[in-house]
């Protein structure tokens, strides 16, 4: 089957490197480093095994961060590789770690590719972030004795189906799995009953409960709030397609009570900023980019067109809607507005985030909307009463208080496969 599953990614290559170009008309990166999809013309970590970690764009970096700065620290002697599919997810590892850590995209899931990949950076360990599964990725690594382990692994019953669907290709792969650590029970049996090895799949939480505020952070949103004055602000952040209409139809709402309200939009990828600044306008909005620096005045709508910058953006708000949620996307995390005690809002479609938001919506913390009306409704409420503001912002920070730790524990997993330095 896996021969199969190979020789169809061959077939499909020029549909590939098609799309990489046509995605590049408005992200030019996806035109660029074409040659490390293959890994080819890779630079050599020359004498030195390494640590392979994948996360495969903005979200699982971020998940990441905390995992890889960890790692540095306690291992500086080890060589990292860390791998993003995306250009948003490259320019995220670049700019946290820089030259802390060796980074190129992953090759494609041909065998070819992988063998030079294993040739120049020879990982001795994979640790693959959240849901990255590929059939011979896994394969290579086990011909070849490496162990891999799926990090904070996330498996939402419509994935869980949809493996379950190709058990010639999917059981050996998840048979070859070293360790699988999980965020829940529930995905830990999904995985068990896929193939992994009951004795490999251990739950040590998410990982993404651990993220910290730094003070830098905290002042800087500080900073830029003390900017937006004494303005009701709510922000919409990590929108995408087809959720920037209804976020501003929204606002129109908000603003019907709250005239001075401050909308601060942030789309999820950056290829959608010129667009997105466009639709602001036909909408009859004034609007300010973050890009150019200026002072927001009466602006309706504060663009935040940068990278990078999404927590502290969070910061300055009085309530948050997550996009992803409202499109079928799966949702996006909703624990970063939480961790500011920003009351969190979204749309129904959270299938990437079903455990977190059944914690939040237990706790009386996440407000979930269907429609434009809904969610201007909701918003316009909340700024008018800081009693719920406060009360549902407190249930979301005592959340992600009371999960904490996953980190310390996969960091312990992963010590007992770490390659002898």
């Amino acid at each position: 089957m896996r021969l199969l599953y190979t020789l169809l990614w061959y077939l499909l290559l020029p549909v590939l490197f098609a799309r990489l170009w046509w995605r590049g008309r408005r992200a030019p990166e996806y035109r660029q480093r074409w040659g490390e999809r293959l890994a080819l013309g890779l630079k050599p970590l020359r004498l030195q095994a390494s640590v392979w970690i994948h996360a495969v764009s903005v979200g699982e970096v971020l998940a990441a961060a905390p995992l890889i700065r960890t790692l540095l620290e306690e291992h500086p002697a080890t060589p990292v590789v860390v791998t993003t599919t995306t250009p948003t997810g490259s320019e995220r590892v670049c700019a946290l770690f820089g030259d802390q850590v060796t980074h190129v995209y992953c090759p494609w899931d041909l065998p070819g590719a992988l063998g030079r990949f294993h040739h120049a950076f020879d990982p001795r360990l994979v640790l693959v972030m959240e849901t990255e599964l590929w059939p011979n990725l896994v394969a290579s690594a086990y011909k070849r004795h490496v162990p891999v382990m799926l990090v904070n692994g996330r498996l939402s019953l419509s994935s869980y189906r949809g493996y379950a669907r190709l058990p010639a290709l999917t059981r050996p792969m998840m048979g070859a799995l070293t360790r699988v650590l999980a965020q829940t029970d529930e995905e830990a049996d999904r995985f068990r009953r896929l193939g992994v090895s009951a004795n490999a799949v251990d739950v040590t939480g998410n990982i993404k409960f651990d993220l910290s505020l730094s003070e830098t952070v905290r002042a800087q949103a500080s900073e830029l709030r003390e900017h937006f004055a004494a303005r009701p602000v709510w922000m919409a952040a990590s929108t995408h397609e087809g959720e920037d209409e209804p976020v501003l139809e929204a606002h129109r709402r908000v603003r019907a009570s709250h005239p001075e309200a401050l909308l601060v939009l942030v789309p999820r990828h950056p290829e959608r900023f010129e667009g997105v600044a466009e639709l602001v306008g036909q909408q009859g909005f004034d609007c300010v980019r973050r890009s150019a620096g200026a002072r927001v005045g009466d602006a309706g709508v504060y663009l935040a067109d940068t990278m990078g910058e999404l927590l502290m953006l969070l910061g300055t708000a009085d309530a948050a809607f997550v996009g992803g949620s409202l499109v079928p996307v799966g949702g996006h995390n909703l624990l970063e507005p939480a961790a500011w005690s920003v009351p969190v809002l979204s749309g129904p479609r959270l299938h990437n985030f079903q455990h977190v938001a059944r914690l939040l919506d237990h706790a009386g913390a996440l407000t979930q909307v269907h429609k434009a009306d809904e969610l201007g409704r909701s918003i316009a409420a909340l700024l008018s009463d800081e009693t719920e503001r406060k009360r549902q912002g407190a249930a979301g920070a005592a959340v992600v208080a009371a999960h904490r730790g996953a980190l310390q524990r996969v960091v312990s997993s992963v010590a007992a496969f770490w390659p002898t330095e």
